[in-house]
């Protein structure tokens, strides 16, 4: 099928981009709607990829997989969602980081072995994956797509284990990384978290249903409780016995990704027992404690920027205005045909209100700037619309290293603040000056409970050594 294209893949809007969003259902009503209840989830999960959706569930021990490219609303509709009702399903929405963006990548993944049926839904990026796949392929294996979630499956149909349990936990055994999974075995479900908890999985309940998913927002749209968020090294089996879990693997220091909170999360989703939107609203109260500069308004990059600046307003007392104005109908559009057009992407979106904006000292809040290109066009745009001054404040600290955790920047030299210093990415991208809140700052902010983060792409100490030899990713 002819991909249509997204403003993320375009590299339209200048933020890390996450790999994907899971989902999973089990019920012990076999009359309950889990295809539905899993598209719901999944449209509560679109923000955490727009590349391609899937479903796949078991009816009566037979799976049923429908998958395609693009939007969830694009790819499921109602006659396809009644041909998928059972009494388990997962789920998946994808941006893709490793891999094409192409439909063997799409998710979940079904295979059949001597194990039984087992269909997978991951989310994040081994390390060791092409080691593991080198192996593989060298063993007979034949891979039909480039996505770590297939290095999985394999491992678990060639594990000597018979149970496909522990088959699935010999096979978790091997792989490092980030990583949160779903998977469905013929009698139930499983869900699984890396030793360092690096992405989010959280656990909920509906009636006699068992839900997990990436994030806690997948339950509010189907008015489920949060029981827990399953923990860093867990395995989580969910069947008509109820739900029991055990750790796969010894206990590691909890390094969980900080760009959850700074960006990838959806506001109104819970980690670690905190808010989302809270969270950032506090780093941009801290942002403007560490930061001085008068001005006459804080107007934030909308939506990225929202939480930041009404944060910012109101520890600072400058008046938070809705400056720019951000099309809220354009999420997918055409490719560009002529560098003219290319030029005006960032106006298709976004545009300045001149009104507020003319003769102004303005403080623009955003929450991270990667590679430099949407900022400068941004405040191009403001200082067009008549901006006396332009100060650029960012509710996270400057990007420095590349994530190899399931995040697309996988090489330094993308990242803008590798390259230049803070003064040089001022120049760069046009503003009067340039702020980043600290990374102290930034962990002081979060109050998520007993939660340890990873901050790599900040300063570089890595918590899983990447690769050796023909292997290594950097």
């Amino acid at each position: 099928m002819e991909r249509e294209y997204s403003f993320q893949s375009e590299g339209l809007m200048d933020k890390m981009e996450e790999e994907c969003g899971v989902f999973g259902i089990f019920s012990s009503d076999k009359k309950s709607n889990v295809g539905h209840l899993t598209y719901l989830g999944l449209h509560a999960l679109q923000h955490r990829g727009q590349e391609s959706a899937g479903i796949c569930v078991n009816i009566d021990g037979n799976f049923k997989i429908h998958k395609d490219m693009g939007l969830v609303t694009n790819v499921f509709d109602e006659e396809k969602l009644q041909e998928l009702n059972g009494e388990a399903a997962i789920g998946h929405v994808r941006y893709s980081t490793t891999g094409s963006s192409l439909l063997a990548n799409a998710q979940p993944l079904l295979v059949n072995c001597n194990k039984g049926d087992l269909a997978i839904a991951h989310n994040g990026n081994l390390v060791n994956s092409s080691e593991i796949r080198f192996n593989l392929e060298n063993q007979g294996s034949i891979f039909h797509s480039t996505l770590d979630t297939e290095v999985i499956a394999h491992l678990v149909a060639r594990s000597f284990k018979d149970d496909i349990i522990e088959a699935f936990t010999h096979s978790l055994q091997q792989i490092k990384g980030a990583f949160s999974l779903v998977a469905m075995t013929d009698d139930g479900l499983i869900a699984a978290r890396d030793p360092y908890g690096f992405r989010p999985l959280s656990i909920g309940k509906s009636g006699d249903s068992y839900i997990v998913a990436s994030e806690t927002c997948a339950f509010d749209i189907m008015d489920a409780e949060l029981i827990r968020d399953v923990q860093p090294g867990e395995m989580v089996i969910i069947n008509k016995d109820g739900i029991e879990s055990f750790h796969f693997s010894e206990e590691k220091p909890h390094t969980f990704c900080i760009f959850e909170f700074i960006y990838f999360a959806r506001p109104d989703s819970i980690i670690g027992g905190q808010n989302v939107h809270l969270a950032r609203r506090a780093m941009g109260r801290q942002l403007a404690r560490e930061m001085e500069v008068e001005a006459d308004l804080v107007i934030p990059v909308p939506g990225s920027g929202i939480p930041a600046a009404l944060g910012f307003a109101e520890e600072s007392g400058i008046p938070y205005q809705k400056g720019i104005l951000r099309n809220r109908y354009v999420g997918r559009t055409f490719i560009q045909p002529t560098q003219e057009i290319r030029d005006l992407k960032v106006r298709i979106k976004l545009n300045p209100i001149k009104e507020i904006i003319k003769d102004k000292k303005v403080i623009i809040i955003d929450d991270s700037i990667v590679r430099g290109t949407t900022s400068r066009q941004v405040i191009r745009m403001v200082k067009k619309a008549g901006a006396k001054e332009v100060h650029m404040a960012i509710s996270s600290p400057p990007v420095t290293y590349p994530c190899y955790y399931g995040l697309d920047t996988s090489r330094r030299q993308e990242l803008i603040a590798a390259k230049k210093s803070i003064e040089e990415i001022a120049g760069h991208i046009g503003a009067d000056s340039l702020h980043y809140l600290s990374q102290e700052g930034l962990l002081n902010s979060i109050n998520a409970e007993d939660y340890g983060y990873c901050t790599s792409c900040f300063d570089g100490d890595y918590h899983i050594k990447v690769g050796t030899g023909k292997f290594d990713l950097e």
